[in-house]
């Protein structure tokens, strides 16, 4: 298929906007709006929370960009990011049932950008921050996160760890080592390996050693702003073909063809690698197999086996996010993570044999779900949302019960949309 007859025939884009209700008689016209409407708006204003019973609010998140770290593009600006955006819109409804608006802010000032964010955000029930360059990235999500009553993520962030601490559990799992115990290195220090490297602490990782261009980040070094001062380690500064030494993983997030064979040599019995950068892994996943046939492989790319991919988590995180209207934290990430890494350890059903062309089984060359897993689902945000319950984060009772069956009924209206499989 031609890729941009994909993006222009029939209509421009990949989005549109459906009516969810009918307007078909002059009745219809005075309930939907005036002058029918007024007394819904008369309803929100003596009680805000009806927002969530009458409009379409608790099931809306808007991806925001300023476009200066789209993709492996870079700083191409925001218009350039629509397609991007668009299509992130189209994955929050055919993975997870959510409604999804795209908005390319033409601003790449923190500040600036936030009080924008801030002043739209009472249109949505969630803010997913999508391709913003580091460290502004972290600048902008923490302070709307603070600011805000609604689910706010940076996806580049949070959902690539995510699905990063599932791969590498079952990795770990294969090779019978604990997350506790290995040495980790992670190379490259932009929004996704810093958030990966403070996810894994959380998760139990006591040894992460994170390197940028200038090689270890250490205290011994004057250069570091706040956010690589908190994976920075008590040891000198050193480069990766030092550092790799007896690593037990290596995650790279950082350039292509950097990983070298003395590097992995270097490295302990069964090492896992973890080569993400993208469209050129660190090193390529045939490559490393020949130097170290003990190894686990995972790559960015999607024609290659174990795909790291953050639309594994993403949807399913919001999903919980605003079923439950809880704002997003480490816990319900590792909720995430745990219930994805679960998921591959089941038998695959046909339908996915069917998608791909071939079986898959858990084990060294599938470590993580397909993303067409309709599991992912069923399954993730109910993890996701106990985490909510036990933390105390979630601002709306959900009753346990019923919510799988809620998300059967959301399964079933996305395969009426786009059917993959038999329900």
């Amino acid at each position: 298929m031609d890729i941009f007859n994909y993006h222009s025939d029939c209509r421009e884009g990949k989005i549109e906007i459906l009516p969810s209700k009918r307007l078909k008689t002059v009745k219809d016209l005075s309930v939907a709006y005036t002058p029918g409407v007024g007394k819904v708006s008369e309803e929100i204003h003596k009680d805000p929370e009806k927002v969530y019973e009458y409009t379409s609010i608790g099931n809306l998140v808007a991806i925001v960009t300023n476009g200066t770290a789209v993709l492996g593009l870079g700083d191409i600006g925001n218009k350039a990011a629509k397609p991007v955006m668009e299509g992130k819109s189209v994955l929050f409804k055919l993975f997870a049932d959510i409604d999804a608006i795209d908005i390319e802010v033409e601003d790449k000032e923190p500040e600036s950008f936030v009080r924008t964010v801030k002043s739209i955000a009472g249109t949505f029930g969630g803010i997913n921050l999508e391709d913003i360059k580091a460290p502004e990235c972290f600048q902008i999500e923490e302070s709307l996160k603070s600011q805000l009553d609604i689910p706010v993520m940076h996806d580049d962030q949070w959902g690539t760890a995510t699905v990063i601490l599932a791969g590498l559990w079952n990795a770990l799992y294969l090779v019978n080592k604990r997350i506790s115990n290995v040495k980790i290195v992670i190379n490259g220090a932009g929004s996704s390996a810093l958030a990966t490297a403070q996810l894994l602490k959380k998760a139990g990782a006591k040894n992460i050693y994170v390197l940028d261009s200038k090689g270890l980040i250490s205290t011994y070094r004057t250069d570091l702003n706040p956010y690589k001062q908190k994976v920075a380690v008590n040891e000198p500064v050193k480069q990766l073909d030092e550092v790799i030494k007896g690593a037990d993983v290596f995650i790279g997030l950082s350039v292509g063809n950097i990983l070298k064979e003395e590097n992995l040599k270097n490295m302990s019995e069964h090492p896992i690698i973890f080569a993400l950068a993208n469209p050129i892994p660190e090193i390529y996943p045939d490559l490393a197999l020949k130097i170290r046939k003990d190894g686990i492989l995972a790559t960015g790319r999607s024609d290659f086996y174990n795909q790291i991919n953050n639309l594994i988590s993403f949807p399913y995180i919001f999903r919980a996010a605003l079923d439950t209207r809880a704002k997003i934290n480490m816990d319900m990430l590792i909720s995430a993570s745990k219930a994805i890494s679960e998921i591959a350890k089941l038998p695959v059903p046909e339908y996915i044999t069917q998608i791909y062309g071939e079986k898959f089984e858990f084990g060294k060359e599938y470590i993580i779900p397909k993303p067409f897993d309709r599991r992912l689902l069923l399954n993730v945000p109910v993890e996701i949302v106990k985490a909510t319950i036990q933390t105390g984060t979630a601002k709306i009772n959900i009753d346990l019960r019923t919510y799988p069956k809620e998300l059967e009924k959301r399964l079933e209206r996305i395969e009426k949309i786009n059917p993959i499989c038999s329900l």
